[in-house]
């Protein structure tokens, strides 16, 4: 297993105290060649860090975060400018096919943010602490979140959960692990919530939601996602707290936007939230290439002779045709 560039190599065996002692960066010091990327016009784009996003917010700029789950993915978040790419468990049920978030392993999302690291470079890159990884205890979410940078190639994690999950939160912040927080519809708790619903829909709810913002804020996170939630409580919530809010069916008042790649390209072919808005059908298209495709095979009109094929040296061809008429009398 190859370390992360990101990050300085540690045993196995590391302990918090070791890991507060280690001086790590959220981005690749000037020199190193990671620390530029190329966008599609050929311009150097410098490394997206925590305190790009912090400057994003304070100067109003919305922040773009898409997600991302192999390498074609990760690449297209990073020609397309992204800020911040995402390593989402999502992609337990859009590029996996689960019938849940909760089924992934974190050894499957390492796999899959590595895969995303190598085609994201100048994004900043989270990834999702799966279900069961970070529940149990802090010590246990300390050392999973440590795992997921060291080997998953990601610079930060995210955490579902509010006020019962601010304290784990805030030892992760601790030993210098950036925390994306996530409140509102946590997918990963969809059977307690009755469904993937809207939370935050009732003045209760809505004061609830609050506090679970505040504490996550008072915990560390550098930014937290606000999911399918009510315009006007994101609006009171993004105004009321001092780190950057990244919707997602949270209306247009958040410091940010998030949305599933495979959901807002057209591709998941399960359903689509609501809150998505649908910037390309590439399902149609996908399958009428293989339609077609399939069709040229049958009809033995692909490869075509001269454009998809390899020629012999000059002279070899005949020379072969000749041989194998005198040694196979073809």
């Amino acid at each position: 297993m190859h370390p992360s560039p990101r990050f300085p190599t540690t045993p196995s065996s590391i302990s918090v105290t070791t890991w507060r002692a280690l001086r790590h960066y959220s981005s690749p010091p000037p020199s190193s060649p990671a620390a530029v990327s190329a966008d599609p016009a050929g311009l150097q784009r410098k490394k997206v860090t925590v305190k790009t996003i912090q400057k994003l917010y304070k100067t109003r700029s919305p922040i773009t975060m898409m997600t991302a789950h192999d390498y074609p993915s990760g690449v297209f978040c990073e020609k397309g400018g992204m800020e911040v790419c995402l390593v989402g468990d999502s992609l337990a049920m859009v590029a996996l096919g689960y019938d849940s978030t909760t089924r992934i392993t974190l050894e499957e999302m390492m796999h899959h943010s590595r895969a995303v690291a190598r085609g994201s470079k100048s994004a900043f890159l989270i990834g999702d602490l799966p279900f069961g990884t970070y529940e149990k205890s802090a010590e246990h979410a300390i050392d999973n979140a440590i795992r997921f940078i060291r080997e998953g190639h990601v610079e930060a994690v995210k955490l579902e959960g509010g006020v019962e999950i601010a304290g784990t939160i805030k030892r992760i912040v601790d030993v210098g692990i950036p925390v994306l927080g996530h409140v509102g519809l946590t997918p990963q708790r969809a059977s307690s919530l009755g469904g993937f619903r809207a939370q935050g829909t009732s003045l209760l709810k809505a004061k609830a939601l609050l506090a679970d913002a505040t504490a996550l804020q008072e915990a560390g996170c550098f930014a937290m996602v606000l999911e399918s939630v009510p315009s006007a409580v994101a609006e009171f919530i993004t105004k009321r707290l001092s780190i950057p809010t990244i919707g997602i069916g949270a209306g247009p008042h958040c410091s940010g936007q998030v949305l599933v790649q495979m959901d807002m390209l057209g591709i998941y072919d399960k359903f689509t939230p609501k809150f998505c808005k649908l910037y390309e059908r590439l399902d149609p298209l996908i399958v009428n290439a293989m339609k077609e495709y399939g069709a040229e095979v049958k009809q033995g009109t692909f490869p075509d002779s001269k454009l998809h094929t390899y020629a012999m040296e000059k002279g070899e061809e005949e020379k072969f045709l000749n041989w194998v008429k005198e040694e196979y009398g073809e």
